[in-house]
């Protein structure tokens, strides 16, 4: 066999085509959620049962993440990107043709399975395909697919579904998928190091991080609507995670060809990297849940304009990911950007922590905004500087563990902050109803407003079932203000915490770029 360099493909070129299924499949993680109450009364489910079809294409997405740089090695990072894009797009087309709840929740599990490689795939093309003084560049158009996908993805399954119907947000896949298949097929070469790795299958971890992250991501998805431990199923499914996921570490440490190699967190800048990326994406999506929640629950949006909210913010974001590429490639250190974008991020949802019953559009949506702004900056130099010093032949391998921390994050943080919501709320609640008395001044006053507001009522309305029911009403309002403030606050302080991490972020020991990819004729 000779070895030869395949003929040059222009790089954009290759960011397109594996951008355009990597963000199908981001956005199909968010884009289901509102088309669930029509999927359930038209396949006669129920609520608990029709959430499966979110739960399931998360815990296929976790299985496969990690995992996806060891099955490029097997099969070939060309050949198992094609037959990624192909299962997504089919099961894509079975989601939507499926009678019956059962086999949705099927289509979905391949959907998950066939799209879960595509994250790490195209993070790991583009950081070989661009050399290195332009990871910037490459991270900023990765960036802008996985971080803006799940922020339009409400946005397009609510228009969809309204218009056309809840099968559609499954049947547009199909026209980008095929397109994606025959660019890949064209532009796409594997480098010679992966066409040269042989076969070895780590049973054991294979068996391990399926049932461990399956039961993990379970568990983060149910967690909440169960009531947490106080459920026999989640306490079930915590401990078999737990035991697995501490299983698989040993395994792969002692593991020869191990299928995930977590030596490389032995590089630091990699371990900060990773850790500023599950944190960072933990408050980010914690707030991404709740201003929306806060804005229709508290505020009386609709869902359209509390979409709209987080609209600016994915504006701003999308505006300086390649601002924050260029600022590298003309030499603007990693770390000052990520020591930037973190502060803002963290000043941003601390005057989230600041909002009130009062607040106007433009005061819940600035927050967003400088949000956006700081994860523009946050991201690109985090992602680019995070692999500085991995080898290429483990650059697939990392790729899956970062991409998998990212979205585990990003559920953790989910969970976090609607359980944080609700207990914070049922604290206040208490603190707050200590103080109405029928002798409290503040409810006295309360009762002759509501006299004002309803004239021809006698005084002692204001003690009446209408009006205390009206107090609990108001009662219950601001326990949940407190409450979102609360986890606002702490999310501001997470995030701020995670500044000094930015010094462990070296730079590369070596600056030569990568050879190029070669291909066998």
């Amino acid at each position: 066999m000779t070895q030869s360099s395949p003929p040059q493909t222009n790089k954009w070129a290759v960011a397109l085509t594996v951008i355009l299924p990597t963000f199908l499949e981001v956005m199909d993680t968010s884009v289901v959620n509102v088309s669930l109450p029509h999927m359930q009364g038209s396949l006669n489910a129920g609520v608990d049962e029709v959430t499966w079809v979110l739960t399931s294409y998360l815990v296929a997405n976790a299985i496969i993440i990690p995992i996806t740089g060891w099955l490029a090695g097997v099969f070939g990072r060309k050949r198992y990107l094609i037959f990624s894009i192909i299962v997504f797009t089919a099961s894509s087309l079975a989601c939507g043709a499926a009678p019956s709840l059962e086999l949705l929740v099927l289509a979905r599990i391949l959907q998950g399975l066939g799209g879960g490689g595509l994250q790490p795939l195209s993070q790991a093309i583009l950081l070989e395909t661009f050399p290195p003084k332009e990871h910037g560049m490459a991270m900023a158009v990765f960036g802008m697919g996985v971080v803006f996908a799940p922020i339009l993805g409400p946005v397009v399954g609510g228009w969809i579904t309204d218009n056309w119907s809840w099968r559609w947000v499954f049947y547009i896949n199909l026209p980008v998928g095929l397109i994606a298949v025959a660019l890949a097929a064209l532009l796409i070469h594997d480098p010679s190091y992966i066409r040269r790795a042989r076969i070895h299958i780590d049973t054991w971890g294979l068996c391990l991080i399926t049932v461990g992250l399956g039961c993990l991501q379970v568990v983060l998805d149910k967690g909440e609507r169960e009531d947490w431990f106080d459920s026999n199923f989640i306490v079930t499914m915590s401990l078999i995670a737990a035991a697995a996921l501490i299983l698989f570490v040993i395994v792969e440490l002692h593991a020869k060809h191990p299928v995930v190699n977590l030596r490389v967190f032995k590089d630091r800048t990699f371990a900060a990297g990773n850790v500023m990326m599950f944190m960072g994406f933990f408050c980010m999506f914690g707030s991404f849940v709740l201003l929306p929640l806060y804005a229709q629950t508290l505020m009386g949006y609709t869902a359209m304009w509390a979409g709209l909210v987080l609209g600016p913010g994915g504006i701003a974001s999308l505006i300086m990911m390649p601002i924050g590429g260029v600022l590298m490639k003309k030499g603007v250190k990693p770390r000052r950007l990520l020591a930037l974008g973190l502060s803002t991020m963290a000043c941003a949802l601390w005057l989230m922590s600041g909002l009130n019953l009062d607040a106007d559009f433009l005061a819940i949506a600035l927050p967003r905004f400088l949000q956006g702004f700081g994860l523009g900056l946050f991201f690109v130099p985090l992602a680019a500087s995070t692999y500085v010093n991995i080898p290429r032949e483990e650059m697939g391998n990392a790729s899956g563990i970062f991409n998998l921390l990212r979205n585990l994050g990003g559920s953790f943080g989910i969970a976090t902050a609607t359980t944080l919501v609700s207990q914070r709320s049922q604290l206040h609640q208490t603190f707050l109803t200590e103080k109405i008395t029928p002798y409290s001044p503040a409810l006295r006053e309360y009762g002759q407003h509501l006299l004002q507001l309803f004239p021809g009522h006698n005084p002692s309305a204001a003690n009446s079932p209408l009006a205390l029911a009206a107090v609990y009403r108001e009662v219950m309002r601001q326990a949940n203000m407190l409450a979102f403030n609360d986890v606002f606050w702490l999310f501001a302080w997470l995030t701020a915490i995670l500044v000094p991490l930015t010094m462990f972020m070296k730079r590369a020991k070596a600056a030569e770029a990568p050879p190029p990819a070669e291909t066998t004729h």
